[in-house]
Protein backbone atom coordinates (compact mmCIF):
# COMPACT_ATOMS: atom_id res chain seq x y z
CA UNK A 1 0.00 0.00 0.00
CA UNK A 2 1.38 3.76 -0.24
CA UNK A 3 1.16 5.75 2.68
CA UNK A 4 0.11 8.36 1.01
CA UNK A 5 -3.61 9.77 1.46
CA UNK A 6 -3.64 6.81 3.96
CA UNK A 7 -4.86 7.14 7.84
CA UNK A 8 -2.63 5.02 10.24
CA UNK A 9 -3.16 4.76 13.69
CA UNK A 10 0.27 4.41 15.96
CA UNK A 11 0.23 3.37 19.07
CA UNK A 12 3.00 4.77 21.45
CA UNK A 13 3.02 8.03 19.84
CA UNK A 14 4.44 10.15 21.99
CA UNK A 15 8.00 9.47 21.84
CA UNK A 16 11.00 7.32 20.27
CA UNK A 17 9.89 5.15 17.46
CA UNK A 18 6.48 6.24 17.49
CA UNK A 19 7.17 9.99 17.26
CA UNK A 20 9.38 9.23 14.76
CA UNK A 21 6.65 7.06 12.71
CA UNK A 22 4.25 9.83 12.98
CA UNK A 23 6.43 12.41 11.35
CA UNK A 24 7.23 10.07 8.87
CA UNK A 25 3.97 9.23 7.47
CA UNK A 26 3.04 13.28 8.05
CA UNK A 27 6.26 13.93 5.22
CA UNK A 28 5.01 10.94 3.40
CA UNK A 29 1.63 12.37 3.14
CA UNK A 30 -0.78 10.23 5.42
CA UNK A 31 -4.19 12.16 5.14
CA UNK A 32 -4.57 11.52 8.85
CA UNK A 33 -2.58 9.64 11.38
CA UNK A 34 -3.76 8.86 14.66
CA UNK A 35 -1.47 9.28 17.37
CA UNK A 36 -1.98 7.42 20.38
CA UNK A 37 -0.27 7.10 24.12
CA UNK A 38 -1.46 5.77 27.32
CA UNK A 39 -1.58 9.33 29.03
CA UNK A 40 -2.92 11.61 25.90
CA UNK A 41 -1.47 14.89 27.68
CA UNK A 42 2.09 13.43 26.42
CA UNK A 43 1.22 13.66 23.32
CA UNK A 44 0.85 17.48 23.10
CA UNK A 45 4.04 18.25 21.28
CA UNK A 46 3.17 15.42 18.54
CA UNK A 47 -0.34 17.07 17.83
CA UNK A 48 1.41 20.52 17.51
CA UNK A 49 3.29 18.81 14.24
CA UNK A 50 0.12 19.16 12.68
CA UNK A 51 -3.02 20.28 14.38
CA UNK A 52 -5.24 19.40 10.80
CA UNK A 53 -3.66 16.16 10.75
CA UNK A 54 -3.50 13.75 14.05
CA UNK A 55 -5.74 12.97 16.28
CA UNK A 56 -4.53 12.17 19.27
CA UNK A 57 -6.40 9.57 21.38
CA UNK A 58 -5.81 7.86 25.08
CA UNK A 59 -4.91 4.50 24.90
CA UNK A 60 -3.49 1.77 27.08
CA UNK A 61 -3.42 -1.39 24.71
CA UNK A 62 -3.50 -3.67 27.45
CA UNK A 63 -6.90 -2.17 28.21
CA UNK A 64 -9.50 -4.10 25.87
CA UNK A 65 -12.00 -1.71 26.32
CA UNK A 66 -9.74 1.74 25.19
CA UNK A 67 -8.59 -0.50 22.34
CA UNK A 68 -12.44 -1.08 21.23
CA UNK A 69 -13.22 2.46 22.02
CA UNK A 70 -10.36 3.34 19.90
CA UNK A 71 -11.33 0.91 17.19
CA UNK A 72 -14.95 2.31 16.91
CA UNK A 73 -13.11 6.14 16.47
CA UNK A 74 -11.01 5.32 13.90
CA UNK A 75 -12.92 3.62 11.44
CA UNK A 76 -11.15 4.85 9.06
CA UNK A 77 -7.74 3.70 9.25
CA UNK A 78 -5.77 1.81 6.85
CA UNK A 79 -2.77 1.44 8.71
CA UNK A 80 -2.08 0.25 12.04
CA UNK A 81 1.15 0.24 13.60
CA UNK A 82 1.67 -1.36 16.83
CA UNK A 83 4.52 0.39 18.17
CA UNK A 84 3.76 0.39 21.97
CA UNK A 85 5.88 -1.67 23.53
CA UNK A 86 7.22 -2.06 27.16
CA UNK A 87 11.14 -3.73 28.17
CA UNK A 88 11.78 -5.56 32.20
CA UNK A 89 15.40 -6.19 33.08
CA UNK A 90 15.84 -9.48 34.29
CA UNK A 91 16.69 -13.49 33.68
CA UNK A 92 13.48 -16.04 33.79
CA UNK A 93 14.04 -17.17 37.02
CA UNK A 94 15.15 -13.58 38.77
CA UNK A 95 12.46 -10.71 36.96
CA UNK A 96 9.93 -9.80 38.95
CA UNK A 97 6.76 -11.93 38.11
CA UNK A 98 4.78 -8.43 37.80
CA UNK A 99 7.49 -6.85 35.08
CA UNK A 100 7.45 -10.30 33.20
CA UNK A 101 3.73 -9.77 33.25
CA UNK A 102 3.59 -6.79 31.85
CA UNK A 103 5.93 -7.20 28.95
CA UNK A 104 3.52 -10.05 28.30
CA UNK A 105 0.35 -8.29 28.45
CA UNK A 106 1.75 -5.12 26.19
CA UNK A 107 3.86 -6.57 23.65
CA UNK A 108 1.97 -9.55 23.17
CA UNK A 109 -1.64 -9.49 24.37
CA UNK A 110 -1.33 -5.29 22.89
CA UNK A 111 -0.83 -6.13 19.72
CA UNK A 112 -3.15 -9.10 19.09
CA UNK A 113 -6.14 -6.91 21.10
CA UNK A 114 -5.33 -4.27 18.58
CA UNK A 115 -4.93 -6.87 15.34
CA UNK A 116 -8.67 -8.28 16.64
CA UNK A 117 -10.45 -4.63 16.78
CA UNK A 118 -9.30 -3.22 13.73
CA UNK A 119 -9.23 -5.98 11.75
CA UNK A 120 -13.01 -5.08 10.13
CA UNK A 121 -11.75 -1.79 9.09
CA UNK A 122 -8.89 -2.51 7.75
CA UNK A 123 -10.45 -5.66 5.97
CA UNK A 124 -12.79 -2.94 4.82
CA UNK A 125 -10.07 -0.48 3.11
CA UNK A 126 -7.84 -3.28 1.93
CA UNK A 127 -10.42 -3.09 -0.94
CA UNK A 128 -10.32 0.43 -1.66
CA UNK A 129 -6.96 1.39 -0.92
CA UNK A 130 -5.12 -0.96 0.25
CA UNK A 131 -4.37 -1.83 4.37
CA UNK A 132 -1.64 -2.87 6.06
CA UNK A 133 -0.29 -3.85 10.15
CA UNK A 134 2.74 -3.11 11.07
CA UNK A 135 4.12 -4.88 14.03
CA UNK A 136 7.34 -3.13 15.86
CA UNK A 137 9.22 -6.45 17.09
CA UNK A 138 12.97 -6.38 18.18
CA UNK A 139 16.17 -8.41 16.82
CA UNK A 140 16.14 -10.50 20.11
CA UNK A 141 12.94 -12.01 19.20
CA UNK A 142 14.77 -14.69 16.61
CA UNK A 143 17.16 -15.06 19.56
CA UNK A 144 17.09 -14.46 23.08
CA UNK A 145 19.36 -12.30 25.63
CA UNK A 146 19.31 -14.00 29.10
CA UNK A 147 19.39 -10.40 30.82
CA UNK A 148 16.35 -9.99 29.12
CA UNK A 149 13.85 -12.90 29.66
CA UNK A 150 10.48 -11.28 29.88
CA UNK A 151 11.12 -8.97 26.83
CA UNK A 152 12.48 -12.11 25.06
CA UNK A 153 9.79 -14.05 25.35
CA UNK A 154 6.97 -11.91 25.05
CA UNK A 155 8.51 -10.09 21.93
CA UNK A 156 8.93 -13.99 20.37
CA UNK A 157 5.36 -14.61 20.78
CA UNK A 158 4.51 -11.45 19.18
CA UNK A 159 6.52 -12.46 15.95
CA UNK A 160 4.27 -15.74 16.14
CA UNK A 161 1.66 -13.64 15.94
CA UNK A 162 2.24 -11.66 13.41
CA UNK A 163 2.72 -14.89 11.14
CA UNK A 164 -0.45 -15.95 12.23
CA UNK A 165 -1.73 -12.91 11.16
CA UNK A 166 -0.73 -12.26 7.53
CA UNK A 167 -1.66 -16.18 6.79
CA UNK A 168 -5.35 -15.16 8.51
CA UNK A 169 -5.54 -11.43 6.74
CA UNK A 170 -3.82 -12.17 3.46
CA UNK A 171 -7.35 -13.25 1.84
CA UNK A 172 -8.80 -9.99 2.87
CA UNK A 173 -5.77 -8.21 1.12
CA UNK A 174 -4.33 -6.46 4.21
CA UNK A 175 -0.73 -7.13 4.90
CA UNK A 176 0.99 -7.90 7.86
CA UNK A 177 4.72 -6.52 8.18
CA UNK A 178 7.25 -7.62 11.33
CA UNK A 179 10.19 -5.04 11.96
CA UNK A 180 12.95 -6.27 13.66
CA UNK A 181 15.50 -3.24 14.98
CA UNK A 182 18.42 -3.93 16.72
CA UNK A 183 19.12 -1.22 19.09
CA UNK A 184 17.70 2.03 18.97
CA UNK A 185 18.48 5.01 20.31
CA UNK A 186 15.25 5.73 22.68
CA UNK A 187 14.36 5.92 26.10
CA UNK A 188 13.93 2.16 26.71
CA UNK A 189 17.51 1.25 26.73
CA UNK A 190 19.13 4.75 27.59
CA UNK A 191 21.17 2.98 30.01
CA UNK A 192 22.25 0.16 27.77
CA UNK A 193 26.26 1.15 26.49
CA UNK A 194 26.62 0.11 23.03
CA UNK A 195 25.95 1.69 19.44
CA UNK A 196 22.53 2.52 18.76
CA UNK A 197 20.41 3.84 15.55
CA UNK A 198 18.53 6.90 15.41
CA UNK A 199 14.62 6.06 15.58
CA UNK A 200 13.97 8.46 12.44
CA UNK A 201 15.76 5.72 10.80
CA UNK A 202 13.64 2.70 11.88
CA UNK A 203 11.01 4.61 10.88
CA UNK A 204 11.88 5.57 6.99
CA UNK A 205 12.77 2.14 6.64
CA UNK A 206 9.80 0.62 8.26
CA UNK A 207 7.50 2.90 5.77
CA UNK A 208 9.90 1.90 2.82
CA UNK A 209 8.90 -2.15 3.77
CA UNK A 210 4.82 -1.14 3.67
CA UNK A 211 4.94 0.49 0.58
CA UNK A 212 7.37 -2.05 -1.25
CA UNK A 213 5.14 -4.64 0.26
CA UNK A 214 7.87 -6.58 2.30
CA UNK A 215 6.63 -9.19 5.19
CA UNK A 216 10.12 -8.75 7.73
CA UNK A 217 11.86 -5.64 8.16
CA UNK A 218 15.74 -5.42 9.10
CA UNK A 219 15.70 -1.74 9.34
CA UNK A 220 19.38 -1.17 10.75
CA UNK A 221 22.79 -2.11 10.38
CA UNK A 222 23.09 -4.42 13.33
CA UNK A 223 19.60 -6.09 12.71
CA UNK A 224 20.36 -6.81 9.25
CA UNK A 225 23.88 -8.60 10.23
CA UNK A 226 22.74 -10.15 12.82
CA UNK A 227 19.69 -11.46 10.75
CA UNK A 228 22.33 -12.79 8.03
CA UNK A 229 24.08 -14.51 10.68
CA UNK A 230 21.01 -15.94 12.28
CA UNK A 231 20.42 -17.32 8.94
CA UNK A 232 23.22 -18.89 7.91
CA UNK A 233 23.56 -20.62 11.88
CA UNK A 234 20.63 -19.70 14.74
CA UNK A 235 22.41 -21.78 17.17
CA UNK A 236 25.50 -19.70 16.79
CA UNK A 237 23.59 -16.90 17.38
CA UNK A 238 21.33 -18.26 20.60
CA UNK A 239 24.63 -18.88 22.47
CA UNK A 240 26.78 -15.56 21.01
CA UNK A 241 23.83 -13.69 22.47
CA UNK A 242 23.80 -16.15 25.69
CA UNK A 243 27.56 -15.13 26.55
CA UNK A 244 26.33 -11.52 26.71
Amino acid sequence: MQIRHSTALVTGANRGIGRSLVEALLDRGAERVYATARRIRTLDSVVELAPDRIVPLALDVTDRRQVQAAAERARDVSLLINNAGALAMGSVVDAPFELVARDIDTNYYGPLHMIRAFAPALTEQAGTRGAAIVNVLTIVALASMPGLGAYNASKAAAWSLTQSARATLAGAGVQVVGVYPGAVDTDMIRDFEMAKTAPSVIAQATLDGVETGAEDVFPDAMSRQLYEAWRADHKAVEHQFASM
